[in-house]
C-alpha cells in the first residue's frame, strides 16, 4: 500500500548521499528545496478557493482547524498558535489538532495516526459544525486519523479540505483538494523535509491572507496588534510613529491610552476621539482602519 507512494520512493538525486561531503549534501538538500516554490505555485488557484471559504467561515463566527499527524500536525499547531500574538485573534479562531494530543508535539506517539476513533472523537469534542472549516494535512493522503476526522466533520456539515503531497487522488467528500507534487524526499520517506516545507508555506498563505482580508493589516503593517510584552509595546509605538509625527515617548503614551491596541490608538490620534468612541468607529467599520479614517491617508504621513 505505502510502497507505491511517491513519499516512500527513493530520490535519484540523493542515492549516494552517505558518500557525499557535507557541502555536497547541503547542495542536494538546497536544490531539492528549491523545487517546493514552483510546486506550491501550481496550486495557488486551489489555495485561493480554500481561503475564500475560510474567510466566509470567519465572518459567520466559525473556526479554522488544521489536523494532521507527526510533522503535519506540528506545523498546523505552530501556525495556529502564532495567530493570536500576530493578529490579535482569540485562541479558538484558528486551532491546530495533532494525532496523539499535545504530547505528540514533543514525543512520537506510535500508532496515533492510525487511530480512526480518535479522529472522529476530536471533531465531536471540538463541536465542529456548519460554520467551521477543517483542513486535513497528510503527506500521503492516507492517514486514517486525518481522513476519519474529515469524514466526521463533513457529516457535521463543515467545509473540509485536504492538503497532500505527491498524490492526485482525492476522497469524494473533500470540498477543497490541494495536491502538491514535491517529489521524493532527499532522505527516503522523511516528509518533514520538502513536504514539511511546503506545508509551512501553504499554512502561512492561508492564515496571513485570511487575516489581511479581515482587516488585520494596513498595507503590509500588522496594525491590529495588541501590546502584551516589551517587544510588542515597542513595536506598537514604532508603528504609531510610522503613521504619525509623534515622538517615541508620545507614541508610547498614546498606545497606553489605547490599552495597547494600535488601531485604536491611531483612530484616537487622527479623529481626536475617546477610547470608547474609537473602538465604536472601528467596530462599525468591521475593524478596517482604512475605512475608519475615511479621508486620512496614512501612507503619506
Amino acid at each position: 500500500m505505502y510502497s507505491n507512494k511517491i513519499t516512500e520512493k527513493q530520490n535519484p538525486n540523493s542515492m549516494d548521499l552517505d558518500q557525499k561531503s557535507i557541502y555536497e549534501i547541503l547542495e542536494v538538500i538546497n536544490n531539492e528545496d528549491a523545487k517546493v516554490h514552483s510546486a506550491v505555485n501550481k496550486v495557488i488557484p486551489e489555495i485561493s478557493e480554500l481561503i475564500k471559504d475560510v474567510i466566509n467561515c470567519f465572518k459567520k463566527g466559525g473556526r479554522l482547524f488544521y489536523i494532521g499527524a507527526g510533522t503535519s500536525g506540528r506545523i498546523g499547531v505552530l501556525d495556529a498558535s502564532e495567530c493570536p500574538p500576530t493578529y490579535r485573534t482569540n485562541s479558538e479562531m484558528i486551532q491546530g489538532i495533532i494525532a496523539g494530543g499535545l504530547d505528540a508535539l514533543i514525543y512520537s506517539i506510535e500508532g496515533a495516526e492510525d487511530n480512526q476513533i480518535d479522529g472522529e472523537y476530536v471533531v465531536k469534542e471540538k463541536k465542529v459544525g456548519q460554520n467551521d472549516i477543517i483542513l486535513g494535512i497528510s503527506a500521503s493522503g492516507t492517514t486514517p486519523y486525518v481522513l476519519a476526522a474529515l469524514k466526521a466533520a463533513k457529516t457535521s456539515k463543515a467545509k473540509v479540505g485536504l492538503l497532500i503531497f505527491n498524490n492526485l487522488e482525492s476522497p469524494e467528500f473533500i470540498d477543497h483538494f490541494i495536491p502538491i507534487m514535491v517529489g521524493p524526499e532527499v532522505v527516503t520517506g522523511s516528509t518533514r523535509m520538502k513536504a514539511g516545507t511546503a506545508t509551512k508555506l501553504v499554512l502561512n498563505m492561508i492564515s496571513t491572507t485570511s487575516m489581511i482580508k479581515l482587516n488585520k493589516t494596513y498595507g503590509n503593517i500588522m496594525v491590529d496588534l495588541k501590546a502584551c510584552n516589551k517587544k510588542l509595546w515597542d513595536r506598537g509605538a514604532r508603528i504609531i510613529m510610522h503613521f504619525t509625527d509623534l515622538k517615541y515617548s508620545d507614541a508610547m503614551d498614546l498606545l497606553k491610552l489605547a490599552k495597547g491596541k494600535v488601531k485604536v490608538a491611531l483612530v484616537i490620534q487622527k479623529l481626536n476621539l475617546s477610547f470608547d468612541n474609537a473602538e465604536h468607529i472601528l467596530n462599525k467599520n468591521k475593524g478596517s482602519l482604512r475605512r475608519s479614517l475615511q479621508g486620512f491617508n496614512l501612507d503619506h504621513e
